[in-house]
């Protein structure tokens, strides 16, 4: 399983790269999804710590439990991958 995370977060931001250079409208697709992304990520974390706080119960065994929310982990992860693919747009502009 590590080895094929390390892989995928490896092809998926290569693969991004190349179909957006392919189709011009990815990139928007891209952006608009890491924007809804970021939105879902940080409110969900604003709302557990929220709940902590409202609670007043034990921080770093309670927040823990935002990694079992599972549009939590597919938000991040897209977000993770974007921020690969970003690099990649980065480094192809600078080099040019």
């Amino acid at each position: 399983m590590r080895f094929l995370i390390i892989l995928l977060s490896i092809i998926i931001p290569i693969a991004m790269y190349a179909l957006q250079l392919k189709w011009a409208a990815l990139r928007f697709l891209y952006n608009i999804l890491a924007l809804i992304c970021s939105l879902v990520f940080g409110n969900i974390s604003a709302l557990a710590i929220l709940e902590v706080i409202r609670n007043n119960t034990v921080f770093m065994t309670t927040i823990h439990g935002i990694f079992l929310n599972v549009p939590f982990i597919i938000t991040g992860a897209y977000l993770g991958v974007y921020v690969l693919y970003q690099l990649l747009n980065v480094t192809n502009a600078q080099r040019k």
